[in-house]
């Protein structure tokens, strides 16, 4: 098989760091974290490299050139694909982006394309109706909370073409898209709900996922991955109350783990 992969995984993350205030919980249920990797499977060229200047979206379904974006900022610069084999992957971009509905995607390449053949570095022509991106059909809704996997899966044997001629090959990018949530959600509520508690996990890569509640008591942790977690509540200093850790809580892909209530007090 002679398969060359582009992994996009895109995150929604309600908060990512350590500490934050209620305002940015609000404003991170309206975005989605969106990292962009890179890796591959080997082919049968000794390299392939593919020049990536940018990673756009387009949020609507039209064909107006300005409904473009950049999800950057994007690491470009020109990536040899055989060298991102065995779990090896290089991140491209990584950003927030609004909710809501995602219609495509595109990789948006340089003119340092070029294959390898027998020590030769051969360019690799990009058709004129290739050359503004390779478009990608997304057609998903991104709910708020949860971590989407987009992998773009790179067909090298159908996507490079000999034209005839020993050193004249043609780039025309075969991708296929496939899409998976990976991650899910934590909700929860304290009693008494009198002042602000923080709560958090940490994932077994050592990162801390945390939100503040809000007035009510509630809080919602997003973009956790699947796993099980001990949920760490810390009440605000000032109301006396000791940490309270509530364990064994199973975080499943693509659902909400609720803890109910948990009082404070006991």
């Amino acid at each position: 098989m002679k398969h060359l992969r582009f992994i996009i995984i895109v995150m929604f993350s309600g908060l990512l760091l350590a500490t934050s205030c209620s305002d940015d919980d609000d404003d991170n249920k309206q975005t989605a974290r969106v990292s962009v990797k890179l890796t591959d499977a080997p082919g049968d060229y000794e390299a392939v490299n593919i020049d990536v200047q940018d990673v756009q979206i387009k949020r609507e379904d039209s064909d107006e050139e300005g409904n473009w974006e950049s999800i950057g900022p994007v690491e470009a610069k020109v990536y040899n694909l055989l060298e991102l084999t065995g779990g090896i992957n290089a991140l491209l971009a990584e950003n927030d982006i609004p909710s809501g509905k995602l219609e495509q995607m595109r990789l948006v390449l340089g003119n340092e394309n070029t294959i390898v053949i027998e020590g030769t570095e051969i360019p690799l022509t990009t058709p004129s109706a290739e050359q503004s991106g390779l478009k990608l059909n997304i057609h998903e809704t991104l709910e708020a909370g949860f971590t989407y996997n987009f992998v773009l899966d790179f067909d090298v044997e159908q996507s490079i073409v000999n034209t005839g001629a020993a050193d004249k090959f043609i780039l025309k990018p075969v991708i296929r898209v496939s899409t998976e949530v990976s991650s899910g959600i934590i909700t929860g509520t304290v009693s008494p709900a009198d002042f602000q508690v923080l709560a958090s996990v940490e994932t077994s890569e050592g990162e801390i996922i945390s939100a503040y509640t809000d007035a009510d008591g509630s809080f919602s942790l997003y973009g956790v991955p699947e796993g099980t977690y001990t949920v760490t509540l810390l009440p605000d200093p000032e109301s006396g109350i000791p940490e309270v850790s509530v364990e064994n809580v199973t975080v499943t892909k693509g659902e909400i783990s609720d803890i109910g209530t948990v009082d404070l007090n006991m």
